[in-house]
């Protein structure tokens, strides 16, 4: 089959891909009515990016939207790894790392999984994935409302031996997680702001 989602992805100037995201994002992902949010906040609309991130057109683009932003942070080359807490870092991390094994002018980078809890069998493991230890990456989201979970994941990395570089979301909709995180002392990026979501 020619033409998929990835190669349109992959073949798109960066700021087309950028552009395209963003539409489908504000297509897709913003949900309008009331909702309690898990920060237990209450708000008129909720952006829903798990809509994107395992969309067959928008995940390929959250990869190169992602990879581009770090690159443009100077984080790339740089970086080992990326992922966060599961459940919404992980398909955002898997296309960041598929992006970055697609682009031939980087180091592929690796993805990881922070559990909520330690495993309780086999290797107990509390972070999934290629070992971090000693590796610097960054941690990221699909978005953050109080910067409760990212923080969550990196205090996990941390206690594994990580060297976090920045945390980075596809859309910042709080100035509460922007200053959760850097009170912790990261460096905080986002790739679009709630604002460009013409909510």
């Amino acid at each position: 089959m020619s033409g998929t989602s990835t190669d349109s992805a992959q073949s798109l100037p960066i700021e087309q891909a950028r552009e395209r995201l963003r539409v489908l994002i504000r297509d897709l992902a913003v949900v309008r009515g009331h909702v309690i949010l898990s920060s237990g906040a209450e708000a008129d609309h909720y952006v829903d990016l798990r809509r994107i991130t395992l969309h067959h057109e928008a995940s390929p683009l959250v990869g190169r939207v992602m990879l581009d932003l770090l690159r443009r942070e100077g984080l790339v080359p740089g970086i080992d790894a990326v992922g966060g807490l599961t459940l919404g870092a992980d398909p955002v991390a898997t296309s960041i790392l598929h992006a970055s094994a697609a682009d031939e002018s980087l180091d592929p980078l690796d993805a990881f999984v922070v559990r909520k809890a330690n495993k309780a069998h086999g290797l107990q493991r509390r972070i999934e994935g290629p070992d971090v230890t000693g590796r610097r990456v960054v941690a990221v989201e699909d978005t953050s409302t109080t910067g409760g979970s990212v923080l969550t994941a990196c205090e996990a990395l941390t206690d594994a031996g990580a060297e976090i570089a920045a945390v980075a979301v596809i859309v910042h909709r709080s100035d509460d997680s922007r200053k959760a995180v850097e009170a912790a002392g990261y460096r905080y990026l986002a790739a679009y702001d709630i604002s460009e979501l013409e909510i």
